[in-house]
């Protein structure tokens, strides 16, 4: 019933309009859907040329409602004013669109409202609901449409941004940081269309702009850029994907501060490779110190010894940067000595027992370490102390099918303020080898290309394993536990051994990811054919 009587309501509206000086327009309204409300008038029509009105009013066939308009309306061209539009926070038949810009001659118009309209009872969207119109002599019909995918992640950004900005004589590369662009179009999934475009040059990016003004601002979006200018009509459909990623900014620190007594938090943004910490205050022949880097948190803390100090001057240095901090010492409190460890009851056979301290080890004393396997006999090992990343490894030959004990007496481990700890205990035992699963692969990739292969958790995206690639031509990864994994390739073109994004300004792409096509469901005592992973 609900469709028929939109119809009638349709029909009735259309007879009613050409008998009026006001022509009926109906705006594009995506996918048809017969139970979403229906706009049958437009005032003035949709497409009108020779557009002067500061006022537009729709009307629908049912009540509707506006929610989220604030995120869902574009406006292409951007306009400088936002446009007040009514009735917000309550339910109408009519949208009234209140213009305060002064348009620009011989442009086509758009406002799309994305899925904003809803009718007020089902809450049935109209999807994709847009009005045009241009001040000009006719409606530009041209259009461009593409991709965007994540430089690094699989996943789908949503809710994009596409701008074009025109080639003319007031372009430069950084019109995309100060001025609105010339068209705007949202991503649907990861599919843009930018409609009614007039023919020429132009500049196009992709934005996760965060603050939604349409400029880019580095330190919060995402962008995507292609490297040469388009033109339009001949690049109607781009083939090539615009890869959104986030622009590393120069290095600098900017805080530098004591968080408990000995230990200073430097925090900085950029790139954390090479960062140099050196102490400017007179010490003594005592002064202990150490660094450690938190990526996680892009900071980098810095431990030391007592000394009788109210403050201490650093250098912090990286490449061509060069800064000096002065600290000020004021805490009382030394953080107590914890640990912490890699497992609970389980340790898989290819890992390595590993414990992590709050502080820096300063020295371990191994006989106060008791490790005994299931018969109650001594297990050989060995001890890594990392300082850099304050972690304590326990090399030995792990056994199939065993326990293990593991007790640390105190005063074992002493860290930098010479804190020890109490006792600490682990068990843990291992599995046999039919617990596991594996994956291989056998690589097609170009032989100058630095390669390096990730095994990722399907769950959490995880980072599991990392071998590289270069000279290899087939890659096994073994004792996998049950579960899915998630496996891509990264050309590493500056052989740095990570992923590194791009730059707009120097024109510099993302390094290409590349993900295997299957999501791996690993079983027990399953091995998994070897499969073809074409890398170029």
């Amino acid at each position: 019933m609900k469709s028929l009587s939109k119809h009638i309501i349709f029909v009735f509206a259309t007879i009613l309009l050409t008998s009026n000086c006001a022509r009926k327009g109906r705006p594009n309204g995506g996918l048809k859907d017969s139970l979403a409300p229906v706009m049958v008038i437009a005032n003035p029509p949709y497409k009108s040329v020779d557009f002067k009105s500061k006022k537009i009013k729709f009307l629908f066939d049912e009540y509707i409602t506006l929610q989220k308009l604030n995120e869902q309306l574009i406006i292409s061209p951007p306009l400088k004013n936002t446009p007040e539009i009514s009735p917000q926070g309550y339910p109408s038949k009519e949208i009234t669109i209140k213009i305060s810009d002064t348009l620009k001659n011989n442009t086509t118009y758009i406002f799309n409202f994305g899925n904003s309209i809803k009718d007020n009872n089902e809450g049935n969207v109209l999807n994709g609901f847009n009005y045009i119109f241009s001040t000009g002599k006719y409606v530009d019909s041209l259009k461009v449409t593409g991709l965007v995918k994540d430089a690094f992640q699989q996943k789908v950004n949503k809710d994009v941004r596409v701008l074009l900005y025109k080639i003319d004589g007031a372009f430069t590369d950084s019109i995309i940081y100060k001025k609105k662009p010339n068209y705007i179009a949202n991503t649907i999934d990861s599919l843009y269309q930018i409609t009614n475009i007039k023919a020429g040059k132009y500049l196009i990016i992709a934005l996760k702009d965060v603050s939604n003004n349409n400029l880019f601002n580095p330190k919060e979006d995402k962008i995507g850029f292609h490297n040469r200018f388009i033109e339009v009509p001949k690049d109607s459909v781009l083939n090539s994907p615009l890869s959104l990623f986030k622009e590393v900014p120069s290095f600098r620190i900017i805080s530098a501060k004591e968080i408990s007594k000995g230990k200073i938090m430097f925090g900085f943004e950029g790139d954390n490779s090479n960062i140099k910490i050196e102490i400017l205050s007179d010490t003594p022949s005592t002064f202990k110190s150490e660094s450690v880097l938190d990526s996680q948190k892009d900071s980098v803390y810095f431990w030391h010894s007592a000394i009788q100090k109210d403050s201490l001057i650093f250098k912090i240095k990286k490449d061509n940067y060069e800064t000096q901090k002065t600290v000020f010492l004021r805490s009382n409190i030394v953080d107590s000595l914890k640990v912490n460890s890699n497992i609970t009851s389980v340790l898989d056979l290819k890992d390595t027992l590993t414990l992590t301290t709050n502080n820096p080890i300063n020295s371990i004393d191994t006989s106060k370490i008791l490790f005994l396997d299931t018969d109650s006999l001594d297990v050989n090992y060995q001890v890594e102390l990392k300082k850099a990343t304050n972690k304590i490894h326990f090399l030995f030959d792990k056994k199939e099918l065993s326990s293990y004990k593991l007790t640390i007496l105190p005063k074992a481990l002493t860290d930098i303020f010479k804190t020890q700890n109490d006792t600490l205990k682990y068990r843990f035992r291992t599995k046999e080898r039919e617990d596991y699963g594996s994956i291989s692969f056998e690589l097609k990739k170009a032989p100058s290309v630095n390669v390096f292969i990730e095994l990722i958790s399907e769950n959490d995206d995880t980072v599991l394993q990392k071998i590289n690639v270069s000279q290899l031509k087939s890659v096994k990864f073994e004792m996998l536990p049950p579960g899915k994994y998630i496996v891509r390739a990264i050309i590493d073109s500056n052989n740095n051994n990570k992923w590194d994004g791009g730059n707009y300004l120097k024109k510099k792409q993302p390094e290409t990811v590349i993900y295997h096509p299957t999501i791996f469901n690993i079983r027990a005592n399953w091995a998994l054919p070897s499969e073809i992973f074409e890398i170029n």
